[in-house]
């Protein structure tokens, strides 16, 4: 063990690339986790001096701070500090694709691509492995359901054991399909926690169970499963008075036979698609449930539809002197 703070990182870079995510998939309330083909990138230089120079980029670009309030510099400080090293002077360079406030995970990835440039920027004997990662980044984040599948990539199934956080991965068959619906508003995720009830009933619960372990084989074996398997009892129905549009729209999917749940804590809706064909139907089908308004008491959004792939590798990092 080194002493604290006595070291400072050597001058380099570290470049990482982290994909977006899904958390929940319908019955995995804070258990599961997908990650998706939509990445943001960070690049941190470690400088003489103490100066701290940021660029920002993309999604959020006008409303996030760019100094050492930011989530980035604030995780960076944090990981610095658990390896024994202080925060040297730095070059950043953030360039955003996942929205924020919108289920997909953008603060999982600012937090796993901060620890994992820290990591990478400290001498070989001090780095640590990708489990110290998840404990870290899951601790920062409040749970692992997101943070998983950023780290590992595909399918992350996520526990606790005491203090301890743990995942498993699984790849999905290659038949399925995400496609996004991500809506122009945003829900902080404070707010929809905080319209969870304390309890549910047991058979909510019992139900939950199955359609959860439902999901798993539907993921890896039959796609053709995951409708039902995507059934949850614990956590949308109570959200669905915070986010109308959303909740109609996956109403509306499920009807027509489409795997839809809300992304996270929402407000973006994602549908497993069991192939090309019908992904492609559900685009055309969000789409035009986007142009006619898809309830017509709450205020009118406007839908960015995607078509994505299941990312398979998680974050990578890469250093350059």
């Amino acid at each position: 063990m080194v002493s604290p703070l006595v070291k400072t990182p050597a001058s380099a870079t570290a470049t990482v690339r982290v994909p977006g995510t899904s958390a929940n998939l319908g019955p995995g309330f804070d258990s599961l986790g997908l990650a998706v083909s939509l990445h943001d990138s960070l690049s941190v230089t470690v400088l003489d001096g103490n100066e701290l120079e940021f660029s920002l980029s993309g999604e959020g670009a006008a409303e996030l701070p760019r100094d050492a309030s930011h989530l980035v510099v604030k995780t960076l400080e944090t990981a610095w500090a658990r390896l024994g090293y202080r925060r040297p002077g730095l070059r950043i360079t953030a360039v955003n694709v996942l929205p924020h406030g919108r289920g997909l995970g953008s603060s999982a990835a600012a937090i796993v691509a901060a620890i994992m440039a820290a990591n990478a920027l400290v001498a070989v004997e001090d780095r640590q492995d990708s489990n110290w990662v998840l404990q870290l980044a899951s601790e920062l984040e409040g749970h692992p359901d997101n943070v998983a599948p950023a780290i590992f990539g595909a399918v992350a199934i996520s526990w606790a054991e005491g203090a301890a956080y743990a995942s498993a991965r699984l790849t999905p068959s290659d038949a399925v399909i995400p496609v996004v619906a991500i809506p122009n508003v945003e829900l902080k995720t404070e707010r929809a926690r905080g319209m969870l009830p304390a309890s549910v009933p047991h058979a909510d619960a019992a139900a939950n169970a199955g359609r959860a372990a439902l999901l798993m084989h539907a993921l890896t074996h039959d796609p053709a499963l995951l409708l039902a398997g995507t059934r949850d009892y614990l956590h949308q129905d109570y959200r669905a008075s915070a986010m109308p549009e959303s909740a109609a729209l996956v109403t509306g999917l499920r009807a027509a036979g489409h795997a839809a749940f809300i992304s996270g804590a929402g407000p973006t809706v994602m549908v497993l698609a069991n192939g090309a064909a019908e992904a492609d139907q559900v685009v055309r089908r969000i789409t035009n449930e986007g142009e006619k308004g898809a309830h017509a008491d709450a205020k009118s959004v406007s839908w960015r539809v995607l078509r994505l792939q299941v990312d398979l590798e998680g974050a990578k990092v890469e250093v350059h002197p």
